[in-house]
């Protein structure tokens, strides 16, 4: 039902004889939330993606008790509510890797490849988009990260490759990329009024991106920016290696991780890291793993983790889990303390959480993340002190300990905060408009 539902789509995208003078959209797909934008009038506006949000989780939850597909919030609140499926996130960070032309299940005996997925999510963006627009939308900018593969030029190239053909699929004919840190100081510059220098920190959900960028009133006029982008640099690090660690260090230790077993060794570590990444958890579910797991009972000293991994694996929580690791990464981000609560795991079981533990789950990625934004600088050949700003973009940038550390980093520079969620679609807008306009 699905692969035909998706091909139906697909052929259906972009009619025939569509009209010459096309209406264009900008898209940008995130690794934990989306949005797009179009023209109007001589501005940039937002779509409503979902009710009047304009940007939604990306993420599509497949409900084969009903047999649909939901996208966004209501597509986490389906999987929150019980009903039996796969919920699908973080799909962008599959681009480039072998999963990208695998296939998965969905539950129900079917399965659907994972680039038909982001397929589904591009057409369901394009469609809010649509409902605005006078015309067909058969062109499109779309953002993506500096790397969509760190050090590997072929998958990176391939990843880039994968999500056009998806864009295509959906009936897009004419497809520009724009690196997703420019696009953000596309949207910064739209307010200057003098010329300055500007680092782009464009930190999301997958990657951590950065750009070094001049800008003023008078370069905005120009369509070729080339010259102006002095540097840009990234890493495949972001918020939901952030998530990762804090499911590792909190949630998964009350499950076994990093225990000792009766000769004094620790015990394997593939389970807790599979459970702690969104696109590998239901490869813990299959019936030869799950076997695995249960003939591993005798290594566990304390038969308590056991039991809890093996109720987690049965009632297929892992997705709950990690979900619970980014919310308490959100409830402590700017400061204070929270309770992770584990009772669909065990009745009265919570972790304590607080920023101290979370900086420390932290500090590796925060590092690479920080030294990622001064090699920027450095490719540039420029000086630390001639950094005028630092435009923060992106989901992450909400965390205080990583903003305050990339700011220390540029003592000099001014600490500049956009809409974190939505200054990239704005500024793939506004790129759109210069190069269909």
């Amino acid at each position: 039902m699905i692969k035909t539902a998706l091909h139906f789509l697909i052929a259906t995208t972009a009619p025939a004889g569509a009209a010459t003078s096309m209406t264009y959209c900008a898209i940008d797909f995130g690794t934990s939330n989306s949005a797009v934008a179009l023209p109007e009038g001589e501005s940039i506006r937002l779509a409503p993606v979902e009710g009047e949000a304009l940007t939604l989780p990306t993420a599509v939850f497949f409900n084969t008790d009903e047999d649909n597909q939901s996208y966004g919030r209501a597509a986490l609140e389906a999987y929150i509510d019980g009903f039996d499926g796969r919920l699908m996130r973080s799909m962008k960070s599959i681009l480039g890797s072998p999963l990208a032309d695998q296939s998965t299940d969905l539950g129900d005996g079917s399965a659907i490849k994972y680039t038909d997925v982001i397929t589904l999510f591009l057409q369901h963006l394009k469609q809010k988009a649509q409902a605005l627009a006078t015309e067909p939308i058969t062109r499109a900018v779309l953002g993506r990260p500096v790397f969509f593969v760190d050090d590997d030029p072929r998958a990176d190239n391939m990843a880039q490759k994968q999500l056009e053909a998806c864009a295509h699929a959906i009936g897009l004919r004419e497809i520009h990329f724009q690196y997703e840190p420019i696009a953000a100081a596309f949207d910064y510059e739209a307010r200057l009024t003098h010329e300055g220098l500007v680092l782009v920190a464009d930190i999301g959900g997958g990657t951590s991106d950065f750009s070094l960028v001049r800008v003023g009133p008078e370069r905005a006029k120009h369509l070729d920016r080339k010259r102006d982008v002095l540097a840009h640099y990234g890493v495949h690090v972001a918020g939901t290696d952030f998530d990762r660690r804090v499911e590792l260090g909190t949630i998964l230790r009350e499950l076994g991780y990093q225990s000792i077993d009766p000769e004094g060794r620790e015990l394997p570590n593939r389970v807790y890291f599979d459970l702690a990444t969104w696109h590998l958890i239901n490869t813990v579910y299959g019936p030869k793993r799950v076997g695995e797991l249960q003939l591993m009972r005798h290594l566990y000293t304390d038969v308590r983790h056991h039991e809890r991994l093996m109720r987690v694996v049965d009632r297929r929580l892992g997705h709950a889990l990690t979900a619970h690791a980014e919310e308490a990464k959100i409830d402590v981000a700017a400061g204070g303390a929270t309770e992770i609560d584990m009772e669909e795991v065990e009745e009265a079981l919570r972790i304590a959480f607080d920023e101290s533990q979370l900086i420390d789950a932290g500090k590796e990625e925060m590092r690479r993340i920080v030294e990622a934004a001064q090699e920027t600088v450095r490719r540039a050949g420029v000086a630390t002190g001639d950094v005028g700003a630092v435009y923060f973009t992106g989901g992450s940038t909400g965390l205080k300990f990583l903003s305050d550390a990339l700011a220390a980093a540029f003592p000099d520079a001014q600490p500049v905060f956009g809409d974190r969620l939505a200054s990239v679609a704005t500024g793939l807008g506004i790129y759109a408009r210069r190069v269909f306009a």
